[in-house]
């Protein structure tokens, strides 16, 4: 799933990409020194980045306790990485959910968990993730539950999810969505999409920056 947010080590803060290219446009034109949209502190180094970060993770900040977690993963220390996950979580970070149950999903540091894997997609998705509960309904799916998936499907449509979308096409197609239900998803997920939209945002889904 794309993100369209980056995360700034010096504050720990999630800048959605359309901001963070308009900073950098603005400060290209009036050739600054790059700083951080959100708190204006000088753009860092890695070295200093991580001294930054590890003080936010003493101050227990999910979003940075999550990003070293994600540094830990990354190095292959999946141990180390579902500690942080598992803290973040708990202190409300969604996202550490979804990085659970891909470690529950692909046994990386724990043995394989299908019951976890479902329980945290079920968090994420109550605290309003749409690829999360789109699983859910995949997951619904595949036991044969179709009007449990297509209630998760039409929930995540109506947050802007494609494939949720595509998925209750085919159900309708199938005869397991209403027709008044499928035009309320595609009603739904055409007004999610359109809420999302920015000049800003479009500008750097362009950037090369954001390849």
């Amino acid at each position: 799933m794309t993100r369209e947010f980056v995360l700034m080590g010096c504050c720990s803060k999630l800048i959605c990409n359309g901001c963070s290219h308009a900073s950098d446009i603005h400060e290209f034109e009036e050739r600054l020194e790059p700083t951080c949209p959100f708190c204006r502190h000088p753009v860092t180094n890695e070295e200093d980045a991580d001294i930054s970060n590890m003080k936010r993770v003493a101050a227990n900040d999910p979003l940075a306790i999550r990003k070293l977690g994600v540094k830990h993963h990354y190095n292959e220390d999946y141990a180390a990485a579902i500690r942080c996950y598992r803290r973040a979580a708990e202190l409300g970070d969604v996202d550490s959910h979804i990085a659970q149950a891909h470690m529950y999903q692909e046994g990386l540091g724990v043995r394989r968990d299908k019951k976890k894997v479902l329980h945290h997609w079920e968090k994420a998705a109550i605290a309003g993730d749409p690829h999360s509960r789109h699983l859910l309904g995949v997951h619904e799916e595949s036991e044969r539950r179709f009007g449990r998936a297509v209630k998760h499907f039409i929930i995540a449509a109506n947050l802007g999810n494609d494939d949720s979308i595509q998925a209750l096409k085919t159900l309708y197609k199938d005869g397991k969505v209403s027709k008044e239900d499928f035009a309320a998803a595609l009603r739904g997920h055409h007004a999610a999409i359109n809420a999302m939209k920015s000049p800003q945002r479009d500008a750097a889904a362009r950037s090369p920056d954001f390849w």
